[in-house]
C-alpha cells in the first residue's frame, strides 16, 4: 500500500504527467539537436531565458509570456549572428546565453524584494506545478509533437544535406527558424521540471545513450523517448520517497542509464575483440 501512496495526492500526479511530457518532448528534441551539434543549446537557453523572467516579473509580465519572447528571441538570434557573420554556434551561444543569465542576475542584485522562487527556477519544483503550469506544458508538449511529426523529413534534409534540400524546394530557412521557435519553448516548459542549471543534461543525456544504442533513426527516437520518459516517471517516484530534488533525481537516472550503456557498450566492443 505504501508504494502507491504517492499517487493519491493530486499535486504529485500533476507533476507525474508533468514529467512524462517533457521527458518525452526531451527525448524526441534532444535527437534533432545531438545530429546538429547543438548539444549546448538547452544549458545557453535555459540560462538567457533567466533573464526574460526577471524582466518579465519587474514590468508586472506574465512569467511565460516573457519567458516564451525572451527565448524565441534568444534562440533566433543565435542562429542569425551565426549565418550572417560565419561565426561558429557555439561561440554566439555562449555570449548570448551568458548575456541572458548576467541580465538576470544584475536585476536580481539591485531589486532585493523578490517573491518568485527563484530556487524552483535553478533547481526545478515540480511538485509545485499549478494548473497554468500544468494546461501550459500540454499546449507546448501537442505543439512539438505536431511539428516533430509534419517536419521529420524536413528536419532531416535540412541537418545532413542542407543544400540539396534547398535543390528540392525545402525552405530550409524556415524549417530552422520554427525549430528554434520549438526549443525555446521546451525549454521554458522543462525549466520548472528540472531548473535551469540541470536542463541541458536532461535533453542530451536520452538522446546520446539512444545513438549507442542503435544507428537507426526511428529506433533513436524511440529510445530517447523510452528513456526519457522512464526516467522522469522513476525520478519523480524516488525524489517523493527519498524526499530529494525531483529534478536533480531524474538527471541522475539519465546519467546512469548513459553510463551504463556506455560501459555495455565497451564491454561488448573488448569481448568481440577476442
Amino acid at each position: 500500500m505504501e508504494l502507491i501512496q504517492p499517487f493519491q495526492y493530486e499535486f504529485f500526479l500533476h507533476g507525474v504527467i508533468v514529467a512524462i511530457l517533457v521527458g518525452a518532448i526531451n527525448g524526441i528534441l534532444g535527437i534533432y539537436i545531438i545530429l546538429r551539434g547543438m548539444s549546448y543549446i538547452g544549458h545557453a537557453l535555459s540560462h538567457s531565458i533567466f533573464g526574460g523572467v526577471m524582466v518579465s516579473y519587474l514590468i508586472n509580465l506574465n512569467l511565460y509570456i516573457g519567458a516564451t519572447i525572451w527565448g524565441i528571441a534568444s534562440s533566433i538570434i543565435m542562429n542569425e549572428i551565426s549565418k550572417r557573420n560565419n561565426i561558429k554556434l557555439d561561440a554566439i551561444i555562449n555570449i548570448i546565453s551568458s548575456a541572458g543569465f548576467a541580465i538576470g542576475v544584475f536585476l536580481l542584485s539591485i531589486r532585493k524584494s523578490f517573491i518568485i522562487n527563484f530556487e524552483a527556477l535553478l533547481f526545478g519544483n515540480i511538485l509545485g506545478i499549478r494548473d497554468v503550469d500544468l494546461f501550459m506544458i500540454i499546449i507546448i508538449s501537442i505543439i512539438s509533437f505536431i511539428f516533430f511529426f509534419f517536419f521529420n523529413k524536413a528536419m532531416l534534409f535540412t541537418i545532413f544535406d542542407k543544400e540539396s534540400a534547398k535543390i528540392y524546394g525545402i525552405r530550409t530557412d524556415i524549417v530552422e527558424f520554427i525549430f528554434s521557435i520549438i526549443i525555446a519553448i521546451v525549454v521554458i516548459a522543462s525549466i520548472y521540471v528540472i531548473g535551469v542549471t540541470l536542463l541541458a543534461a536532461a535533453i542530451t543525456a536520452p538522446a546520446v545513450s539512444a545513438r549507442l544504442l542503435t544507428k537507426s533513426l526511428s529506433k533513436m527516437i524511440f529510445f530517447s523517448i523510452i528513456i526519457g520518459v522512464s526516467t522522469s516517471f522513476v525520478g519523480m517516484y524516488v525524489s517523493f520517497i527519498f524526499n530529494s530534488s525531483s529534478g536533480a533525481t531524474i538527471v541522475l537516472l539519465d546519467v546512469l542509464i548513459f553510463a551504463l550503456i556506455l560501459l555495455s557498450s565497451f564491454l561488448y566492443k573488448t569481448y568481440n575483440k577476442y
